[in-house]
């Protein structure tokens, strides 16, 4: 049954320089800002080498013929596409965030519509204004179809604060999700370090885990996973550093009074959220499957990134696993996380093998 459904990747991005044309002509102060800001996060060495490589790979985000046969080439049948984390404009005001995430709602949308059978996509909310967060969420499922939306880790507030995971005023947005059976794709850019990271590429092979685990963490301490226990979290990267280091979050719950608002240990949590197997290693992807279960983790390769991989079954067909685990991974874990056009893929392919 299951080499009848698709292999698909669920973190595959696009780019679209609309929205950043879109930026300059309605803020191009605080866009200069923010570039200023990554500049100092990144340093100079990882920004020369990272323009090269968008420069390098620009038609892979941009262009659908390319995409197609970069898929067909790793094995991919279906990709899960989301914008890329740039485009998230964590800096930008009320009214320009509401026309970012509309424009990039309609945009994703439009992108799929061209191969509905390879693709289907995820939006963007404004995780800088919560009180956005639930009319730009409905504007992607069900103003536009998608199957959910992707979230940074964390965003500034404009006040010199941060816009945490476990924020009370994400409460809203967390409940419509859970009721419109929404995937909420968490996907670091950006960490708060900046400085300290921006020699040897820290601030992506570092802080991009260190982020996924700090923002997991808020999700699980706060009680949020509790609340809504029917949430559908996706955490990209693998979830980062949390996974496997789990033990010391479970001690820090038993041990100290202010890490107890969350009803169980933090490693009983660990099997109501959903990961992406871009963990760079086979051994590392069992780890991960130790740490969450096999049945929680589906493909990804965070196309088309120097930081992703190009061939992602690879690591999968290479850890010591069942072939039946393999299948979960690279097909059937997907359905099961409920996205819908998948799920009623596996429903159409059962009724095709039921007629032969």
């Amino acid at each position: 049954m299951s080499a009848q459904l698709p292999v698909i990747d669920v973190h595959a991005h696009v780019l679209f320089p609309q929205l950043d044309a879109l930026v300059s002509e309605k803020d191009p102060e605080g866009l200069a800002e923010h570039r200023r800001v990554d500049a100092i996060r990144h340093g100079a060495t990882s920004q020369k080498y990272s323009g090269a490589m968008i420069r390098e790979r620009w038609e892979l985000l941009t262009d659908l013929p390319t995409r197609l046969a970069r898929m067909e080439a790793s094995g991919v049948d279906v990709q899960i596409v989301s914008p890329s984390p740039s485009h998230y404009y964590a800096f930008a005001q009320l009214e320009l965030a509401r026309e970012l995430a509309t424009m990039t709602n309609r945009l994703v949308r439009e992108y799929i519509d061209q191969v509905p059978d390879k693709f289907h996509g995820l939006g963007l909310v404004p995780l800088q204004h919560p009180e956005l967060m639930v009319e730009m969420l409905d504007d992607a499922v069900i103003g536009n179809g998608l199957l959910g939306v992707e979230i940074g880790s964390y965003a500034p507030d404009g006040q010199g604060g941060t816009v945490e995971l476990s924020d009370t005023r994400l409460d809203a947005f967390w409940a419509r999700a859970q009721e419109l059976d929404a995937v909420i794709f968490l996907h670091p850019f950006g960490c708060p370090l900046e400085a300290r990271l921006d020699r040897f590429y820290l601030s992506n092979t570092v802080a991009q885990p260190a982020e996924n685990a700090v923002a997991l963490s808020h999700l699980i301490f706060s009680g949020v996973l509790d609340r809504y226990p029917d949430l559908k979290v996706l955490a990209a990267h693998g979830g980062g550093y949390l996974p496997r280091a789990i033990g010391r979050s479970d001690r820090a719950w038993r041990m100290r009074p202010e890490a107890r608002d969350c009803v169980e240990p933090p490693s009983a949590y660990l099997g109501r959220l959903w990961f992406d197997s871009l963990v760079h290693g086979a051994v590392e992807l069992v780890s991960l499957a130790s740490s969450v279960g096999i049945e929680r983790i589906i493909l990804g390769s965070d196309y088309p990134f120097d930081m992703g991989t190009e061939d992602p079954t690879i690591e999968v067909a290479e850890a010591d696993i069942s072939p039946a685990e393999r299948e979960a991974i690279l097909r059937t874990n997907a359905v099961s996380l409920g996205l819908r056009p998948l799920a009623a893929l596996k429903e159409n392919t059962q009724q095709s093998l039921e007629r032969r």
